[in-house]
């Protein structure tokens, strides 16, 4: 179908594809995603010309990264970008439960057990391969840190820099919704890449000055991820019954999405066609990278990111008040 558009990350040789695919809903995340379903996603992305494929332990309890390796087995390992995540490591649950207790329609009979050493960090690594069925991923991210304690980055970050200078893992970052502190690695020359979720959308721009700008100036390449701030902006037109960072929307959220909407209406283009070519404007964007449960969300948002944006919307939205200067 088609070639897509790549950035370098960083200084290294990894190239990512501008659309990336995010693989929590191969891991039934919220609701059940039947096996052939989740393999049509996969290969509908690849007929797309999509090449950035990530998943995590913590997505379905390993069945996101089975279901990925699965689908990626035959396909040259060259030709794509791989990630997946540590600090939830995987381990057999003391007190098994019928389904996962962290959104996941999956049995409980594992359980995740907060992990950021050296040794928790090559044990989820090597576990994560033999589920990918692969020798090695281009991109390793420490996941969540900062809801573990707040020298996990910094621990996690040093664990996979032994295994990225003996060639497991290409790149090395972190994956987080949360801002604090990512500068100051960036400072000290701990990460290369950053996946920012929700952080620096249509809606929320508070990141370009505490993650942006500071990636830009050190070289740190930024995948975005949650774009669509939890189905807010996936939507023409938001509505009340939208979710926001995983909850009910306020109010004042709302009335702002729909300002977003009713501005971009004028310039004829969708809300979600907007939210994702909005991070890739910034020169510290290489990718952005959704969710996509099947083929026909694959479909969707590759109209969506194919999609034209005239370059007045942006202005039009700044002057408007709904987008931060920069």
């Amino acid at each position: 179908m088609g070639e897509l558009a790549r950035r370098p990350l960083g200084r290294g040789a990894i190239t990512l594809t501008e659309l990336g695919f995010g693989g929590a809903s191969l891991g039934n995340l919220y609701r059940i995603t039947g096996e052939a379903e989740a393999r049509a996603a996969v290969d509908r992305a690849w007929e797309h010309g999509i090449r950035y494929f990530d998943t995590a332990p913590h997505y379905g309890l390993g069945l996101s990264e089975r279901r990925l390796g699965d689908a990626l087995r035959d396909r040259p390992r060259d030709e794509y970008v791989l990630s997946t995540k540590v600090g939830r490591l995987l381990q057999a649950n003391p007190t098994p439960t019928r389904l996962d207790t962290e959104g996941f329609v999956v049995p409980g009979a594992l359980h995740r057990v907060w992990d950021f050493s050296a040794d928790g960090v090559r044990r989820s690594l090597d576990s994560s391969l033999t589920r990918l069925g692969t020798d090695h991923v281009d991109i390793v991210y420490a996941h969540d840190p900062d809801q573990y304690a707040s020298s996990a980055a910094r621990q996690g970050l040093e664990s996979l820099a032994g295994l990225r200078e003996e060639g497991v893992v290409g790149a090395i970052g972190v994956g987080t919704n949360s801002t604090e502190g990512l500068a100051g690695l960036m400072a000290d020359g701990l990460l290369d890449v950053v996946m920012l979720a929700g952080r620096y959308t249509l809606l929320e721009q508070g990141a370009l000055a505490t993650v942006l700008e500071p990636a830009r100036r050190t070289g740190t390449a930024v995948v975005a991820v949650g774009v669509f701030n939890s189905g807010l902006l996936s939507l023409v037109r938001p509505t009340a019954e939208s979710r926001y960072d995983y909850r009910a929307v306020p109010r004042e959220v709302l009335d702002r999405a729909l300002r977003l909407a009713e501005v971009c209406e004028a310039y004829g283009v969708a809300v979600p066609a907007a939210a994702i070519a909005f991070p890739l404007r910034h020169p510290a964007v290489v990718n952005v990278s959704l969710g996509m449960r099947n083929a026909r969300q694959v479909d969707e948002n590759v109209a969506r990111y194919q999609a034209d944006v005239p370059e007045a919307l942006w202005s039009a939205l700044a002057d408007a008040g709904l987008l931060a200067a920069g």
